[in-house]
């Protein structure tokens, strides 16, 4: 499995209104390997970063895309569904029984929700009350999502195992295609194999390292 080491910051870093600051995410590593391969197009860059302490995990999105689609209809399921966004699933275990999935547009609008194998997903269910946090921005290049997630609704979800938190890392890209219609490109940190666009097989996910 891919892996990726998401480094420890000091208690004093955690102000949570740091997190869209770029020197918060100095000692994070920066994930770029991301790629469709459904499609033959290059991918416009993404940046992911991820940091942690004892109370919680940060995570960071910088997409390198000013041509960004989202479907403001209202704040249905449907409608975050047809927008551009970035996620995060995390899984129990590599049965996926369950695993959980945070999709996040770019005015931080989040479908999360409870999910089983086969694409059994209950859109009831929602993330621990006020154990997640996100924020966004956007400049003349790129948009930014970044979240913080306690450590505490981790635990409780049965998402950490020895400091590892196993997850899948991935864009939707919409493009109004020659119809007038607005398509998905679907983007992946770890390659799932299959042969049409799939993030929900265990095949989609990587590993989240905790180091100390």
């Amino acid at each position: 499995m891919k892996e990726y080491h998401v480094q420890i910051i000091d208690n004093n870093q955690k102000n949570e209104t740091q997190i869209l600051d770029p020197f918060f995410w100095e000692k994070a590593h920066c994930l770029t390997d991301f790629g469709s391969p459904w499609n033959n197009e290059p991918v416009l860059k993404i940046e992911f970063r991820a940091l942690w302490d004892q109370e919680n995990f940060y995570f960071n999105f910088r997409v390198f895309d000013t041509d960004v689609y989202i479907d403001q209809k209202d704040d249905s399921v449907d409608s975050i569904c047809n927008s551009d966004r970035v996620e995060l699933f995390f899984r129990s275990n590599d049965e996926l029984n369950p695993y959980y999935c945070l999709e996040i547009d770019p005015s931080t609008r989040l479908l999360d929700f409870h999910a089983l194998p086969n694409k059994i997903f209950d859109y009831e269910w929602k993330w621990p009350e006020n154990h997640i946090k996100l924020e966004s921005s956007a400049d003349e290049v790129s948009f930014t999502v970044a979240g913080v997630i306690s450590i505490a609704s981790l635990e409780k979800l049965d998402l950490m195992h020895d400091n590892v938190i196993e997850t899948g890392v991935y864009r939707a890209k919409f493009s109004k295609g020659k119809n007038g219609n607005y398509e998905p490109t679907w983007i992946t940190w770890v390659d799932p194999n299959t042969p049409e666009p799939n993030f929900h097989i265990a095949s989609s996910f990587g590993k989240f390292v905790l180091v100390e």
